[in-house]
């Protein structure tokens, strides 16, 4: 598996492409839920954009060492948002698909947790081609399913007492 090193430029501008490929498609929706950890910087950046409320669904499958084991999925029970319910036409968002596995889990519990969803569609920002969940709108595909190392994640490691002495 190669790597992928993404910066704060590119990944601002993956984001930004996202979100004109999901306007040019014309589709209307009215909620827009991201996937957290990973894209709760996408679904706030086009919450901003769209000006559509955000609601946020935590999930969790990666641990051991670096973050680079997948486990068992981990879905939490509520959403966090400020409506007090989910709009009808969702737009659920994560940084990427990789095996396919949350991104599905989370849409089927979507449509168990806030009945009735008339459409829901997927966004991601990287699409790998391991991956058995197709997303709806995607930026880049990538076909040798690099592991992705995105700005954010220097904050995995960074030690606070060193940052407190910079």
């Amino acid at each position: 598996m190669s790597d992928l090193y993404v910066s704060w430029e590119e990944y601002h501008q993956h984001i930004e492409t996202l979100a004109v490929k999901i306007y040019q498609s014309q589709w209307q929706f009215d909620q827009i839920v991201c996937i957290a950890k990973g894209g709760l910087r996408v679904g706030d950046i086009l919450s901003r954009l769209y000006d559509i409320p955000l609601a946020i669904a935590a999930a969790a499958s990666y641990g051991g060492e670096d973050n680079r084991s997948r486990e068992e999925l981990i879905i939490g029970q509520h959403l966090a948002m400020t409506d007090e319910q989910l709009g009808s036409r969702v737009l659920l968002v994560d940084d990427l698909v990789d095996s396919g596995v949350s991104l599905q889990a989370v849409s089927q519990w979507l449509h168990d947790y806030a009945s009735p969803i008339q459409e829901l569609r997927t966004a991601v920002i990287w699409y790998k081609s391991c991956s058995q969940f197709q997303p709806d709108y995607y930026v880049e595909y990538l076909s040798n399913n690099p592991w992705i190392h995105q700005p954010f994640e220097r904050y995995e490691t960074i030690n606070l007492k060193d940052l407190s002495s910079t």
